[in-house]
Formats: structure tokens, sequence, C-alpha cells
């Protein structure tokens, strides 16, 4: 029959071996989390500097295709600037305007439609200098232009004032909108005969942005959209248009009867000159993100506006660069847990080694003669140790007693306080019980009588734990129940605390908790410890003394923990060193007394101070482990 491999070792062997597999999960446990902060980190940074990256992109393609589409307008509008100029030089246009007699008109009429036709301008018209269109190149058409009264419009008043204008307006025979190109007719003289005018229309130049799939728009100086690829953004304005400028717009009837409603865009973050982060919601769509780019038109006071959308270059941007940090992350993790296991594995073999010798070791110590000699050796000197021991335990004893005396004497007078009150409580609980047997009246007098009884036996209780306090000697470990300890030592600290108990929270365990040790001698450690943190907080608002128990395998602990400011360093230092003391009235034998029994029962003490506070804690075998 086999065993397993760690049963062939001692039990100090077998704890290094468990204690290996618990540090080896651990650090299995601390490379897990640290991984995933590493990934969760990384997807993180990933994700920020692609998002950066991908808006930067969008930006410099907008801003390209911006320019493109720039250009393209300007080609647009270029080509029929140049009629209006010529024309107004025309011999003919001057003639009719001079004499506008019906041959002229007429012929003036075919002029302008030839022109027409072998331009991209949508209408030509001549107005004389009242504002009455005399010739239109639709003169055939049923909209004509021709006898239409256009002195309200801004390009003839414009165009008589300055010679030339340009105003973009809905057409108030057409209703389609369009820019309005005018040059003014003057004599010979220099005086004004009328203005000639050319409409041109963006029909063609708005379907080719709509086939690009990308909103484009272009607004005025007063941010009206003039231009653009989704038709219903028309004569919508880029902010909520001021009451000046519709008050303006509708007495020249620029715009008709639009009521310039704001853009449905939602401006985000900056993110260059010209360039911002926007959410719209597209005819017929959802609301998406856009990286919008403004750039000016030349020679116009226009702006263009171009959108692109930011949601699919920029997921892609993000699961690309969140890839690649994982890809670049996996070896690293990788080779960081290959490090981790062969540590573990070398520590593995070196602690079998060592449980090995350590079994080698006791089997040859466990069959030497010499090691049984030097055992025998060893006993004679233990016994010396023994003696000198016991001579030792006689001084402690010694000391112990004169420190309970002390401690009896500053509880006496508690003590008789405690018994006082119950002695008058009896003296009045016995009056009433003799009136009550003089009327006959037995159950009140039993009940006194009763409550009598439980008093004198709570006076017992104080009498003989004073008594046993007072009394001298050493006694054996036995189950003791740690939270009579702590009621006990309570109980005698009442007097000497009086009316500042409340400041002790005291968290009882169960009744069921046992520790090896003397009650008397383990409450005279309690009593030294709670008089000592409620002594450093007597003088402080909002001190506090808290003692509680914390439980393990085989040990359970007792700490009595402060708010007070804490134990000098130079103090604390020599804390467990006889007559050494920070109180003007105190012999500096409490601690060590209370560490000498603590000791006596296989525990030990150990002490935490800082300015904010001291912590004692006090180790002692469990006796129901």
């Amino acid at each position: 029959m086999h065993n397993h491999p760690m049963t062939r070792f001692p039990s100090a062997s077998r704890k290094r071996l468990l204690a290996w597999g618990t540090n080896s999960a651990r650090a299995w446990v601390l490379f897990a989390c640290t991984s995933l902060l590493l990934a969760a980190g990384s997807l993180l940074l990933a994700q920020q500097i692609a998002t950066r990256t991908a808006l930067e992109s969008l930006e410099r393609q907008g801003r390209a295709d911006a320019g493109l589409k720039v250009a393209l307008l300007r080609a647009v509008l270029e080509r029929p600037r140049s009629l209006p100029l010529i024309l107004s030089r025309d011999r003919e246009v001057e003639e009719a305007l001079k004499a506008p007699d019906s041959a002229r008109i007429a012929a003036l009429n075919r002029k302008l439609e030839d022109l027409v036709a072998g331009t991209s301008a949508s209408v030509l018209y001549v107005i004389d200098v009242k504002g009455l269109s005399i010739a239109a190149s639709n003169w055939r058409e049923p909209s004509s232009f021709v006898g239409s009264d256009y002195a309200f419009r801004a390009y003839f008043s414009g165009a008589i004032d300055k010679g030339r204008a340009e105003h973009f307006a809905l057409g108030s025979v057409s209703g389609r909108p369009g820019l309005y190109i005018s040059h003014r007719v003057d004599d010979a003289a220099g005086r004004p005969l009328g203005v000639v005018v050319v409409k041109t229309e963006f029909d063609q130049l708005e379907s080719d942005w709509r086939d690009a799939l990308r909103p484009t728009f272009v607004a005025d100086d007063n941010g009206v959209v003039l231009i653009t690829s989704i038709p219903s953004w028309r004569f919508m304005s880029l902010g909520t248009a001021s009451p000046e400028v519709l008050s303006r717009v509708r007495s020249s009837r620029q715009f008709g009867e639009e009521m310039l409603l704001p853009l449905p865009i939602l401006s985000g973050a900056p993110l260059s000159e010209n360039a911002r982060r926007v959410e719209t919601a597209l005819p017929g769509g959802t609301r998406e993100g856009f990286v919008e780019v403004g750039l000016p038109v030349p020679s116009t006071p226009w702006s263009l506006h171009f959108l692109l959308p930011v949601e699919p270059a920029l997921n892609a941007a993000i699961r690309q660069a969140q890839m690649a940090a994982l890809l670049l992350l996996a070896p690293f993790l990788g080779l960081v847990a290959f490090l981790i296991r062969r540590r573990q594995q070398v520590l593995a073999r070196i602690a079998t080694e060592q449980a090995a010798r350590l079994e080698l070791e006791q089997r040859v110590e466990a069959r030497t003669l010499a090691l049984r000699q030097a055992r025998d050796r060893l006993e004679a000197e233990i016994a010396d140790h023994r003696a000198t021991e016991a001579r030792l335990q006689g001084v402690q004893q010694e000391l112990v007693q004169a420190n309970r005396l002390a401690i009896l004497g500053q509880v006496a007078a508690g003590v008789a306080h405690e018994i006082n009150q119950p002695v008058a409580t009896i003296r009045a609980y016995a009056d009433n019980a003799r009136t009550y047997l003089d009327r006959q009246q037995l159950e009140p007098a039993s009940s006194n009588l009763t409550e009598i009884a439980e008093l004198t036996e709570r006076i017992g209780t104080i009498t003989q734990d004073l008594k046993a306090l007072a009394r001298k000697g050493r006694s054996a470990p036995e189950p003791v129940p740690v939270r009579d300890v702590l009621t006990g030592a309570v109980m005698l600290l009442k007097s000497r605390f009086a009316g500042r108990l409340e400041a002790l929270v005291l968290d009882l365990p169960n009744p069921s908790l046992l520790v090896l040790g003397n009650r008397l001698r383990l409450e005279q450690v309690m009593i030294n410890l709670l008089q000592n943190a409620l002594e450093a907080i007597e003088t402080l608002p909002g001190g506090q003394v808290r003692a509680f128990v914390e439980e393990a395998a085989g040990t359970v602990t007792v700490v009595v923990q402060d708010n007070g400011p804490g134990i000098a360093p130079e103090v604390l230092r020599q804390l467990f060193t006889p007559f050494n003391t920070s109180k003007e009235a105190g012999l500096g034998l409490g601690l060590v007394i209370a560490k000498d029994i603590i000791s006596d029962y296989g525990g030990h003490i150990g002490v935490e101070s800082r300015p904010t506070g001291t912590r004692f804690s006090v180790t002692l075998k469990r006796a129901n482990p």
C-alpha cells in the first residue's frame, strides 16, 4: 500500500509544502488579476488612441474632400459671372434700354435665348432703370420674366448703386432657388440705363453631392443654407436666426415664406479650426455621429460644410487597435506565465528536497547514540533551568500579587459602591415584605423575598471576585470562556471609571468560545489593558476604546484598541521592561506581569501604536479548536 508522498514527511515539512502550494495559488490569482487589469487598460488606451487617430484621419479626409468641392463650386460660379459684364457693354442691350421698341426687344430676346443655350446659366434677362424686366431668355415660356418688376430685389439695387451685385434668392416667378449675378448698364455719359442679370441654379451640383452620399451644404454669411445635398435642409439656419435677419429676409422676399428653422445638428467637441464632431439625424435615418469640416468659398461670403460619418471608420479603427494591443500583450503575458511556472517548479523542488533532508536528519538523530547522550545532558541542563525558572516564578508571583493588590485598592471603592446599592435595595424590599406580611399579602411578600435573594447572590459574586483577585498563586491552565473574562474585567472597572464606560465598545464573543488559562489571571491582564486604554482617552473628546475577538484555527486573539494619542517611541521600545512607565504614579510592572501571565499559558502579547491610537492583541491557545 503506497501513501501520498506528502505523508512521508514530518508535520513541519508538510506545513512547508502546504504553504508553498498556497503561495503558488496566490501567485496565479495575482497573475490572473494583473493580466485582466493590463488587458482592460490596454484596450482602453487602444480605444482612446484609435479614436483620436481616426478623428484626425477623418478630419484630413474631410478637408481634402471639402477642398475639392469648394474648387468645383468656384468653377460653377465663375462660368456665368462673365456674361453680365459682357452684356452690360453690348450695343444691342444699350440701344434696347435707350429705345425699347418691339424690334429691338425681340432681337434682344433671341440673343439672350441663344446665349443661355450655350452656357450653364438658367436665365438671362435685362431690367430697365425702373426695375422692370424688358427682355429675358425665357421669353417663350409661360413663366417668362419679361414684364416682371424686380426693383425690390437686392441684386437690382446693388447693381444700380455699386455697378455689380450677387444675391442668392428664391425666384419670385419660377419659385426655384438660385444665384443672381447682376451688372449695371451705363450710357456714354456714365448714367445708368438698366441692369443685366444672369441666374445660375445648382441642381446638377446638388445631384452630384447626393450621389457621393456625404451630406454637403453651403451657407451664407447669415448662416442660412443655400445649396445642399439634402433638400429638406435648404433655407434652414446654422443656429437660431436673429430677429434682424428674419426681418430683412422677409422684407426682401429673399427666401419666400421660409421660417429659417435651425438645422437638426447637435454640436460636439471641436477637433481643430473649422472642424468639429457633431450629431444629426439624416432624413429617414437615426441619429449618427459626423465630423463636420467648414471651408470658406473664395470670392463669396459663403462657407461650405462637409460631413463625414464617424461610426464606420471609428469602429474599424478601434477594433484594429484593440486587436493589435492584445496581440502585443499576449506574448508578454505568456512570457510572465512561463517565468512564474518555472520559478514555482524550482521552489517545489527545493521544498521537496528540504522535506526529504529533514526526514533523513530526524531518522539519523533517532538512531544515534550520541544524540541520546546529548539528550541526557540536555535533560540535566533542563532540570537546572527548571529550578532557575521556579525561583523566577516565585519572584513573578510576588510581582503579580503586588499588581493584583494595587488593582484591588483601585477597585475597592467601586466594589463598596456596587455593594451599597444592592444593600439599599434589599432594605427597601425587606420593609415592603414586612408590610405585606402584616397585611397577609403573601404573594407580593414572596416576590420581594425572591428579589432579596437575587441581590444577595449578586453581592456574593462581587465579593467572591474581589477575594479571588486578592488571592496569590499560579493555577494550571483550564478552559475559560473569553466572554466571562471580558465581562468580569469590565465589572471590576465600573467603579474606577464610573460614568465613563460609555466610551468602551465591547464586542462579546459566543459563550462557547474557550481558551486555555485561568479566569482570574486573564481578568487581571484584561483589567490592565482596558484601564490603560481608558486612561489614554480620558481627556480626549470623542475618545473610544473597543475590545473584540478574532478567531483562528487554533488560537483566539483578544484585541483592545483605542484612538488615543499613542505611545511615545522611546517608551514603546522598552514597553515590556520592568519599571518602564509613562505614568507619574505607575510602577511600570503591569504590562510586564501581563506578558508573563500570557506566556505561562503559551500565548503572547503584541502592540502597535500610532499617533492616531494604540492596539494591543492578546493571543491565547484555543481550548476547543
